[in-house]
C-alpha cells in the first residue's frame, strides 16, 4: 500500500487503469471499424459536397447523371436508375424533377406501359458532366490520392466483403 498516498496522476495502479480505459474506446472491434468507416465517410463526403455545390448538384443528382451518361444514347426506367444509385434515393421522382427543371434530363412515359417512365440525359446534362469530369477526378485524388494503388485495391475488396451479406443480390453493385 505504499502508493496509496500518491496523487492519482502518479499512482501506478491508477495509471494502468487509465491506460486500459483509453485502449477500450470501443465496445467491439466491429464497432471500432464501423465508427472509423462512418468518420471517414463524413470527412470524404464533405470534400465531395463542396465540389458538387459549386455546380448546383447533390451527390445523388451527380450520380444519377453519371449513370445516365453511361446509358446514353439509351435511357433507363426510373426504378432501374434508382436501384443503381450509390445511396438509396427515397424520393427518386423529386430528384429527377430537379434535374429535369434544369434541362439536364428528359423523361418519357412508354405508350406500351404508362406506369414506366424512361429517363435519359440531355445535351445540357452531358455538357455539365464534361465540365465536371476533371474537377471530380481532382476531388477523388484529394480524398484518397495519398494512398498507394495497392492499398486502394485492398480497401475496395474489404468494403465489398463487408457489404456483401447485406446487399440485394439483384443490385448491380454486387
Amino acid at each position: 500500500m505504499l502508493n496509496t498516498w500518491l496523487p492519482n496522476s502518479w499512482n501506478p495502479k491508477y495509471l494502468r487503469a487509465m491506460a486500459k480505459r483509453k485502449r477500450r474506446r470501443f465496445d467491439t472491434p466491429e464497432q471500432e471499424a464501423y465508427l472509423n468507416l462512418w468518420r471517414t465517410y463524413d470527412l470524404l463526403r464533405s470534400i465531395e459536397d463542396g465540389l458538387f455545390a459549386t455546380f448546383g448538384l447533390s451527390a445523388q443528382q451527380y450520380n444519377a447523371l453519371r449513370l445516365l451518361r453511361g446509358e446514353h444514347p439509351g435511357t433507363l426506367p426510373t426504378l432501374a436508375l434508382a436501384g443503381r444509385l450509390v445511396t438509396q434515393a427515397p424520393d427518386i421522382t423529386r430528384l429527377l424533377d430537379k434535374l429535369e427543371e434544369r434541362g439536364l434530363i428528359e423523361r418519357q412515359r412508354l405508350d406500351s406501359n404508362r406506369r414506366v417512365v424512361q429517363v435519359g440525359i440531355t445535351a445540357a446534362g452531358l455538357a455539365l458532366l464534361k465540365e465536371m469530369d476533371d474537377p471530380v477526378r481532382q476531388c477523388g485524388r484529394r480524398q484518397l490520392g495519398h494512398l498507394p494503388a495497392a492499398d486502394l485495391s485492398r480497401l475496395t475488396d474489404i468494403l465489398r466483403a463487408a457489404r456483401e451479406p447485406h446487399e440485394d443480390k439483384a443490385n448491380p453493385w454486387t
